[in-house]
């Protein structure tokens, strides 16, 4: 196999295993030999200023070997004349700048075994390439810079002089997301340096297609793309994920046929097997940024304060809180454990006159009977064993804001009647003391209890339940409010990561699909747990429904009939419109051109059962 031979001292090689060099003696066994100062060069000549950084290409097209520079202004010399472009004869003198080669057509350099080696270091630095491309997608998920990188990689492997990638980005609809060059450059007019007709059989066909020489190609040659083009050595692959197209990979170079060998295309093949599924997962994360930055905005949009929520029920409560929150009038904030009551009390004093004033809470149900008193009402001096000093109670310290009595279904019959007496007269009096005390205070109590099923039961007394109830609140369940159970999540998510100073996660799909599957029987408590809990031993960063440790029957997909599909939808659609309508039936009706009896009858089934 012929040889060039360094004949000058000149630093050229970069010692990198992956380029087939022996000492200063380079083999030409390729068909394409690149010689430049940059280290992607099978000759590189790396300390010389007159060298460009890709300078010229040696191409033996199976019995001669001819030399030219790859951009206008480029030239050589050689047997000390200017060249741009000449064939190579035996003992020929090249000069780059001050590197001198001699080449020889006789050379046995090049074994059989060494031809294999060179085989084995060309796959080795493919693998190199995509390794180096996967460690990179594990550190970062910008989708741009990502395909860059990728199609670098591919048009160094193949030794093309330009590479396309190109993205199935909608249904019959592909786009050229990257166009690089030799040179690591955008290519500005991607569109017309591509074969249609070669693009389209590889999409057809879904498999990778080597063209040698595109404009004498049987099949190739008559089109019109080719013959623009001027095609010479072509190369594409598809990218297929799931049996779906997703991309092609597609490289090639206008000057030289025959450039491409068989083990380019099982490189390029392999890279486009591995880089589909690692390209699938760019798109995901890049599709779940984009979901999960349209969630943050419908979080804003549906923030109430402190607050998530568009259920019709929440924003039934939000319009309660702004009509009551001005005034002094106690409320009772009743519903299931975990649903948020505390926020909605906090909520109603924020918005008070009152909210520079302390608000102040105490869990009722938590403090033991022989204590609760002395935390409510404060004690004196020597009121009781232990009492060393005078101190104040939750009552005292809440002066001039608002008291928060949580789970007060809770709270002792004995000490009902004291609390009874404070809202009465607006004065407490300590445990131990004599004289009472004047407070300015607003009340707001709560309870998951039915508090008319234990009024019934001797356990609450009537006058203390309407005192508290003078405004009544139900929060609805989680399991009742589908459409916010993603919001919140979102929200929980961000303030845990933020709290915990750990990277940001994100849901996956079928992780949203199970969180509104799940009945959330803790409510939002227990939906706030089982999140902490995924986005601390979670390895990935994109939440599972296995991360957040639901039972195994919601995990599995939800399968609906047709009708029951339909219905389903219908229903959703009808309470849509009914919220654009402020709950007006007629006019409801009217806009879906339906009866309003059809109206009534979907307001009457239970969907949320099913749901």
């Amino acid at each position: 196999m012929p040889v060039l031979t360094l004949k000058t001292t000149s630093d050229t090689q970069d010692n990198t295993p992956s380029r087939p060099t022996l000492a200063s003696v380079f083999s030409l066994e390729k068909p394409l030999t690149s010689i430049g100062s940059a280290p992607d060069n099978d000759i590189q000549l790396k300390h010389d200023a007159d060298v460009a950084p890709h300078h010229a290409v040696i191409h033996f097209d199976g019995s001669s070997f001819t030399i030219q520079s790859l951009k206008r202004g480029l030239s050589f010399l050689i047997n000390g004349k200017k060249k741009k472009k000449t064939p190579l004869k035996h003992m020929d003198l090249l000069c780059f700048g001050s590197s001198e080669f001699t080449f020889d057509m006789l050379s046995a350099a090049n074994s059989g075994e060494e031809e294999e080696l060179t085989q084995l270091q060309l796959e080795l630095t493919g693998y190199r390439r995509l390794q180096h491309f996967s460690e990179r997608l594990l550190g970062e998920y910008e989708l741009e810079p990502l395909l860059e990188s990728m199609m670098d990689a591919v048009i160094e492997i193949t030794r093309a002089d330009k590479g396309f990638l190109i993205l199935a980005e909608a249904q019959d609809s592909l786009h050229i997301k990257v166009a690089r060059n030799i040179d690591k450059q955008t290519i500005e007019d991607a569109v017309a340096q591509i074969s249609d007709s070669i693009l389209a059989k590889v999409i057809k066909q879904k498999q990778p297609l080597i063209v040698s020489d595109a404009i004498h190609h049987t099949e190739f040659k008559s089109a019109q793309s080719v013959i623009n083009l001027q095609l010479s050595s072509v190369m594409c692959a598809p990218l297929i994920h799931k049996n779906n197209l997703i991309g092609v990979l597609y490289v090639g170079n206008e000057n030289v046929v025959n450039l491409f060998e068989r083990v380019h295309l099982d490189l390029l093949t392999v890279f486009a097997s591995q880089a589909s599924l690692l390209l699938a997962n760019a798109i995901l994360i890049n599709e779940l940024k984009l979901d999960n930055r349209n969630l943050n905005q419908k979080i804003e949009d549906m923030r109430f304060g402190t607050i998530i929520g568009s259920c019709p029920a929440m924003r039934g409560i939000f319009n309660t809180i702004e009509k009551v929150a001005p005034t002094a009038v106690n409320v009772l904030v009743l519903g299931e454990t975990g649903t948020g009551k505390e926020l909605i009390a906090n909520e109603i004093h924020q918005r008070s006159p009152r909210a520079k004033k302390p608000f102040v809470t105490i869990n009722c149900g938590a403090i033991p009977e022989n204590l609760l008193e002395s935390e409510l009402f404060g004690h004196v001096k020597g009121a009781f064993t232990g009492a060393s000093h005078t101190r104040e109670g939750k009552f005292q310290a809440a002066d001039g804001g608002t008291i928060f009595l949580d789970e007060i279904g809770d709270m002792p019959l004995n000490l009902q009647v004291k609390l009874l007496r404070v809202l009465q007269e607006r004065t407490i009096t300590k445990v131990g003391a004599s004289k009472p005390e004047n407070i300015d205070i607003r009340v707001i109590a709560a309870t998951h209890v039915n508090l008319e099923e234990a009024i019934r039961e001797g356990k609450f007394r009537e006058d203390l339940y309407y005192r508290l109830n003078v405004v009544q609140l139900i929060l609805p369940p989680l399991r009742k409010r589908e459409d916010d159970v993603v919001l919140i999540a979102k929200y929980l998510i961000n303030k845990v990561c933020e709290e915990l100073q750990l990277a940001s996660k994100e849901l996956g799909p079928e992780a949203i699909q199970a969180l509104k599957r799940y009945d959330w029987p803790g409510n939002i408590r227990q939906l706030e747990n089982r999140l902490k809990k995924a986005i601390v031993l979670a390895d990935s960063s994109i939440l599972t429904p296995q991360d957040l440790d639901l039972p195994e029957e919601v995990l599995q997909e939800e399968r609906l009939t047709l009708s029951d599909a339909k219905e389903r939808f219908a229903h959703r659609y009808i309470m849509e419109s009914l919220e654009r309508h402020q709950g007006n039936r007629t006019q409801t009706a009217k806009e879906l051109g339906v009866d309003p009896r059809t109206i009534f009858r979907y307001l009457e089934k239970d969907f949320d059962a099913d749901a």
